[in-house]
């Protein structure tokens, strides 16, 4: 049985001129031209990560090359972590070269924003809090994207699901609100929705694509054959807690943690190079690759096209028997 047609207009397509509200999450290492078209091709927003790449004019490169394989709306995040380089000449190049949005992930967005000023480029932030949501509001963000505590990679220190954050961030801020965290499928949309957010976003549902590539086959099939019971929350004791697929690596992390290593006792074993050992060559006893509990609902390795397509699909067969 087919859905009933929605009318997909939210605050968020809207903003993003798209027509699915449906984002791609920033990714480390992984969300290059590829995969960012293919998402904005299918109605969503893709996203290229800036701060993986080595030089300003790799990022210039990558953007032009989005910009030859789709002629929609994406973005570029930028993760301005802890103990992140420095990023003003890699925003430079991404205002010079026209991006239409900019998401920022991992610390306080005060000085992008500031190089932004005067661009007409909209402005996301993640943000896993009220508070951070309203400090984001405060400092002129157009959108928060909130992230619950089952989401992959970098997450909020208070725990909090993505159930009870959403309206929590609905109703303090009056800026559109994305949910991201344990959603891969049109239920999670449709919740998410129903939550009161006007669009999702998902990172580890996008790494089992076709159109992820640089994502070793390994770590596509770990999400594949992993239940919501396989990752951890290593950087706890940093201050700075991500979630991760469970293997003999962040066994070594989570042990480190608990002796008090410290940054210095933990920097190698959390580097991006142990990150990029798992995630480009799978060598899961050498590295780690970030996952969200949702690798519990992955079933597949679609093209794009085919997960967004789906995800409406699903989402129109709710909507009809709710009808």
């Amino acid at each position: 049985m087919g859905g009933v047609k929605l009318n997909w207009t939210t605050r968020v397509t809207q903003l993003l001129n798209i027509k699915y509200p449906i984002i791609q999450g920033g990714l480390a290492h992984l969300a290059y031209a590829e995969l960012a078209a293919a998402v904005s091709n299918a109605g969503g927003l893709g996203q290229i990560t800036a701060m993986s790449l080595d030089h300003p004019e790799e990022l210039r490169d990558e953007i032009r090359k989005v910009k030859k394989l789709t002629d929609k709306p994406f973005g570029v995040n930028f993760a301005i972590g802890q103990h992140g380089r420095p990023f003003e000449k890699f925003v430079d190049a991404a205002i010079e070269e026209g991006v239409p949005v900019v998401s920022i992930t991992g610390g306080n967005p005060a000085p992008l924003f500031k190089k932004l000023e005067g661009t007409n480029i909209i402005k996301l932030v993640l943000v896993a809090s009220k508070r951070q949501a309203l400090k984001a509001e405060q400092m002129g963000a157009d959108a928060v994207m909130a992230v619950g505590q089952e989401g992959g990679g970098h997450l909020g220190k208070d725990d909090i699901g993505t159930f009870v954050l959403i309206p929590g961030v609905v109703d303090a801020v009056s800026i559109p609100v994305i949910a991201s965290g344990g959603i891969g499928d049109g239920r999670g949309l449709m919740a998410s929705l129903s939550l009161g957010a006007d669009g999702v976003e998902m990172g580890t549902r996008f790494i089992a694509t076709t159109e992820c590539v640089h994502a070793s086959e390994e770590y596509k099939q770990a999400l594949l054959e992993g239940n919501e019971n396989d990752t951890v929350v290593i950087k706890r004791s940093l201050g700075a807690p991500a979630r991760a697929i469970s293997n003999v690596w962040t066994e070594k992390i989570l042990q480190a943690e608990k002796e008090e290593a410290g940054y210095d006792g933990l920097k190698t074993f959390i580097s991006g190079e142990a990150n990029k050992r798992y995630i480009y060559q799978g060598d899961k006893s050498e590295g780690f690759g970030w996952a969200g509990q949702v690798m519990g609902l992955i079933k597949d390795i679609p093209t794009v096209e085919k997960l967004i397509q789906r995800m409406i699909g699903e989402a129109e067969k709710i909507s009809s028997r709710w009808n």
